[in-house]
């Protein structure tokens, strides 16, 4: 899930999540890196960066097998120290650290996904496998991905941990058919409820508010409330059936949730009275903070302060009610970086662990901490004289935003599992 956040009509259901490094999802129909420059200046952040001095530091001396003992959580940081500690995860993978819920996304392309939330299932209280699209066909509706379904995968899921699975499934179809006719409505919902229920899923988690921003549908205020109106009846639906493993539990509803895209909620945002609108029927709002940056303006991947700020535009001050429903917030943690061409051409896009242990380990880079967005970044010189910037996961750029989500209270959610580094887990 990562495109540009730039409006524009919806892609089709392969158009951005095929490749091998993550799409994540920069296809989303707000920019936060383009728009909230009141409160981060994306391009000055290059500039600054560019200015600072490096530092070093030494690889820990420690040796116990946990994360949290051995203390490499810490904003002095070198590449050998990466390559090393990631070597050293913890062998206990089923004590959580965080409390609050945890999902994970994992995608079709990556099958170190399936592999991870396997060995650390009793992390996640949600694990969601990208692996369905809602299409129109002709005058009709299809549901397709049953195709991607691992149903052997699910099976080992359910024997060594006790994660719900809910698929993702994206609503991809023409948005004014469908919510402008009843009929339209009703079936998907029924074409929806139905496959979790031959599946065996606990739910899914739904996508379509990018998606209705892009085709300027939320700016309607009639087909406005019909999108509220069809989540709040498939949500309402999903609560009437109970899963295959226990007679009692609901199928549940996640719905994933764009940042604002500027500092005042646009008409096209996902903004407090709508979380309030969606609180009985929605289970867990999965809320994408990350893609702040793209090639055009390079820098951070989802700056702390840009993320407390979307926080507060959502949630409010105290005494709203909407502050009431922050267990409901499943607060989005990138496994994915950036690496950015920093010449005349920008260029570059996200990359995945594997990436960037390749480049650790060719360049060698001196590592250093940007202490306004929360992220670690190094710089480096490729092969064509082009010098780059890379922006991507550290345990302590994690570990704030895991006390972020913790002061209010939130959960997290993750995109996705495959395309972090082993040793992020042991912060879960």
């Amino acid at each position: 899930m990562a495109k540009k956040r730039n409006p524009r009509p919806a892609p089709s259901s392969g158009r951005r999540e095929n490749r091998g490094q993550p799409t994540s999802r920069r296809d989303q129909p707000s920019s936060g890196g383009s728009k909230l420059v009141g409160f981060f200046i994306v391009s000055s952040i290059i500039a600054v960066l560019l200015a600072y001095r490096f530092t070093r530091s030494s690889p820990s001396q420690a040796h116990e097998s946990n994360l949290h003992q051995r203390g490499p959580v810490t904003t002095l940081l070198n590449y050998q120290h990466v390559l090393t500690e990631n070597s050293k995860v913890s062998e206990n993978t089923s004590q959580r650290h965080y409390s609050y819920p945890v999902l994970g996304y994992i995608t079709p392309w990556n099958s170190r996904g399936y592999e991870l939330a396997k060995r650390f299932n009793s992390k996640f209280t949600h694990l969601s496998p990208v692996w369905y699209g809602l299409k129109s066909q002709q005058t009709s509706l299809v549901l397709e991905g049953r195709h991607n379904a691992d149903r052997e995968w699910i099976s080992e899921l359910r024997k060594t941990g006790k994660a719900l699975i809910l698929p993702r499934v994206v609503l991809e179809a023409s948005p004014a058919e469908l919510l402008r006719k009843e009929k339209q409505r009703n079936k998907a919902v029924n074409l929806i409820v139905t496959e979790c229920k031959e599946m065996g899923y606990d739910g899914i988690v739904l996508e379509s508010w990018s998606l209705w921003a892009a085709y300027g549908i939320l700016r309607d205020p009639n087909l406005r409330n019909l999108a509220l109106q069809f989540v709040k009846e498939l949500g309402d639906a999903l609560h009437s059936t109970t899963s295959e493993k226990t007679s009692v539990q609901q199928l549940q509803l996640v719905y994933v949730i764009g940042p604002p895209s500027s500092e005042k909620l646009q008409e096209h945002d996902f903004g407090p009275k709508d979380l309030e609108t969606l609180s009985e029927a929605v289970d867990g709002f999965s809320l994408m903070t990350y893609d702040f940056s793209n090639p055009l303006n390079p820098g951070p991947n989802a700056p702390l302060k840009w993320i407390q700020i979307v926080l507060q535009l959502l949630l409010g001050t105290s005494g709203n009610r909407a502050q009431s429903l922050t267990p409901k917030i499943l607060l989005g943690i990138n496994f994915f970086g950036n690496d950015f061409s920093l010449s005349r051409d920008a260029g570059g896009g996200a990359i995945i662990g594997r990436d960037y242990l390749a480049l650790l380990e060719k360049h060698r880079p001196e590592m250093q901490w940007e202490k306004n967005s929360g992220e670690h970044f190094f710089f480096y010189t490729d092969d064509n004289d082009i010098r780059h910037a890379v922006f991507y996961p550290s345990l302590k750029s994690i570990s704030l935003r895991l006390d972020e989500a913790r002061s209010w209270g939130c959960g997290i959610s993750i995109w996705e599992i495959g395309q972090g580094l082993d040793y992020f887990f042991d912060l879960l």
